[in-house]
């Protein structure tokens, strides 16, 4: 019997340790793991210079209050902001928790300038941005919502690509538009870099706020540090997780001077939050995972994936409708149901998972080698063969 609540369905499959791009079994078979926590280990299982990092982190200090400064969040800001737009950032410990505070600086901002009614955030309906209250509702997913009523208001939504939707839910009391660049738990739906502009330009002559949610495309998965950067728009928000942490629970919103003024002291906080321990391997992983050839690396092997990908879906074009994506975080949208499918690879060793849209989520780490990415083409044709 299970002592855990049921909020998970989790498969009959546990671990005993990981090591790159695989996963062991606690019965000794050997997985592929092209899930990584859901593009959470950037770096894959038991990096070294993760391991040497903490154990070195581990023997001077865990844990201290931002009521004092930190010095190893001093230097992982410091160098989040020279690689991106942000002038500041607020360390959290997840994802959800930035997007939280994302909106919290949107609508504090407004305020802090004597426009206390904008304070409505304009999302796309059926997004993802976290499961607090406060974030199932800015999904806008009734799937979500359902049973955690009553309403949280603040949020206000438009249909993905329907332009004139959008345009007509900007009222006199938004405050700012919140999208995710690349669309994750929708369906791994990107938006492209023409229409991020022209949502930089609308947010201009609104005279609001963009915030982009990189929570699973930022941090190098894109084959850019954070995806939007191909646009060369400039966010105002930018709440970050998952890789920056390299397995390790690091959330953070990067912002830029305008909209950080509103954020005195005692409008926010965190206990965990920018702690010695997770800013020092914050530390690590943006070292290494923010390198230009690194980056060049993800784009070239991406390029490759996705080429191989696509010569499978002309091949088994009555099973693969399309393939989606940028970087590694790729999705293969299938014509049915992809629970079959998903269980199919696993049986052949290769780990992965699902998005909306019968979509299959494939988030290998990001210094998978190309043998490995052979190996799951090998699987994906496999299973492809067998469900003809």
């Amino acid at each position: 019997m299970s002592y855990l609540a049921k909020n998970y369905n989790r498969k009959k499959i546990s671990f005993k340790f990981g090591k790159g791009s695989y996963l062991y079994s606690t019965n000794g078979k050997k997985y592929l793991d092209f899930v990584q926590g859901i593009a959470v280990n950037s770096l894959g299982h038991a990096h070294p210079k993760l391991i040497k990092t903490i154990r070195n982190q581990s023997k001077k200090l865990w844990h201290v209050s931002n009521a004092f400064q930190i010095p190893e969040g001093e230097k992982l800001a410091k160098k989040l902001c020279h690689k991106t737009f942000a002038d500041y950032v607020i360390f959290q410990n997840s994802g959800t928790e930035a997007t939280e505070a994302a909106i919290k600086v949107a609508r504090r901002y407004f305020y802090s300038i004597g426009k206390p009614h904008k304070n409505r955030i304009l999302c796309v309906k059926n997004s993802f941005h976290g499961r607090t209250i406060a974030a199932i509702f800015a999904s806008g997913s009734n799937k979500m919502i359902e049973g955690f009523g009553p309403k949280v208001p603040g949020f206000d939504h438009f249909i993905f690509g329907n332009h004139k939707s959008l345009k007509r839910s900007i009222t006199k009391n938004t405050a700012a538009i919140m999208v995710e660049t690349i669309m994750g738990e929708g369906g791994i739906k990107v938006i492209p870099d023409w229409c991020l502009k022209e949502l930089r330009k609308l947010c201009n002559k609104k005279k609001i706020l963009l915030i982009l949610d990189e929570v699973q495309c930022g941090i190098s998965r894109s084959g850019d540090f954070l995806a939007f950067e191909k646009s060369k728009v400039k966010p105002d928000i930018v709440p970050i997780a998952k890789g920056i942490g390299g397995g390790f629970p690091i959330g953070a919103v990067l912002m830029n001077k305008k909209v950080a003024a509103g954020m005195t002291p005692g409008t926010h906080g965190s206990t965990f939050g920018g702690n010695p321990l997770a800013m020092a391997v914050g530390n690590t992983v943006i070292d290494i995972v923010s390198s230009k050839k690194f980056l060049n690396n993800v784009k070239t092997l991406s390029k490759y994936f996705y080429l191989r990908l696509n010569k499978l879906k002309e091949k088994y074009p009555k099973i693969i409708k399309e393939i989606r994506g940028r970087g590694l975080l790729i999705g293969l949208q299938l014509h049915k149901d992809q629970s079959k499918f998903i269980k199919k690879l696993m049986e052949n060793k290769l780990l992965t998972i699902r998005a909306a849209e019968n979509v299959v989520r494939i988030l290998p780490p990001l210094n998978v080698k190309k043998n490995e990415i052979n190996e799951s083409l090998r699987i994906i044709t496999n299973v492809c063969e067998k469900l003809k």
